[in-house]
């Protein structure tokens, strides 16, 4: 999708004070806006398969560990609450969807539901992360429910479930990262759009960013079901 290029503001008469988007021109190192936009696109597209790499290493540990090990993965996944994780995949799945639907929103000028869509996104962003912090994570934790040698749970009937919570914590402590980051991109495009940087002529950080928070959102699609429904 290439950026809208024209001289007289969208839907409105070209008398009034025009906004920061529509007086926005690309760096002086590139022949038209279009060019510059699809090179933002393409070097987070080429960013984001470096992420999946990162995590493609994380998923081959768990599906060797697995075959090794089996009982001691689906007795881990016994301990996680699927309500919990369930209720994450559904709070990330309306949060892509409102991120699309802000990105469509500065190609349309639609500068209150830009607005309101990212809000929603990052109320989905904090409710994600509450949830995985204060009833998942502490709780765990507290009865020794820990990774590797940090492991002290009572009730363990395999050795080898400190590897599985090992795995357990990387792979979503290592997302939860990542949700915090798009978190932050997010919050700095929400402030930066009141006052008027993005619209229709300049809206490449809002659809790059909504690109990494889809990644946020693929990985979690695939973490659910391999941590939290063995069996």
């Amino acid at each position: 999708m290439t950026a809208i290029n024209t001289d007289k503001p969208v839907g409105e008469s070209a008398g009034r004070k025009q906004m920061p988007w529509e007086r926005y021109v690309q760096g002086h190192h590139w022949r038209n806006a279009e060019d510059e936009f699809d090179a933002a696109k393409f070097g987070m597209w080429l960013f984001l398969s470096t992420e999946i790499l990162l995590f493609a290493g994380i998923f081959v540990g768990y599906a060797i560990m697995r075959m090794l090990h089996p009982q001691a993965f689906s007795n881990g996944s016994h301990y996680l609450d699927v309500r919990w994780g369930g209720l994450n995949t559904v709070v990330l799945l309306i949060s892509s969807w409102t991120v699309a639907m802000a990105v469509r929103a500065a190609q349309l000028n639609q500068q209150k539901w830009l607005r309101v869509n990212l809000i929603i996104t990052l109320i989905c962003a904090i409710a994600f992360f509450s949830i995985k912090l204060g009833l998942e994570y502490i709780p765990k934790w507290s009865v020794g429910k820990r990774p590797g040698a940090l492991f002290n749970y009572p009730f363990a009937s395999d050795p080898y479930e400190p590897m599985w919570w090992s795995i357990y914590y990387t792979a979503t402590g290592i997302h939860a990262l990542h949700v915090l980051v798009g978190a932050g991109l997010l919050t700095w495009v929400l402030v930066r759009s009141f006052k008027g940087i993005y619209g229709p002529k300049n809206y490449a950080m809002v659809e790059t960013s909504g690109l990494y928070w889809h990644l946020v959102d693929l990985i979690w699609i695939f973490l659910f079901p391999l941590l939290y429904l063995i069996h």
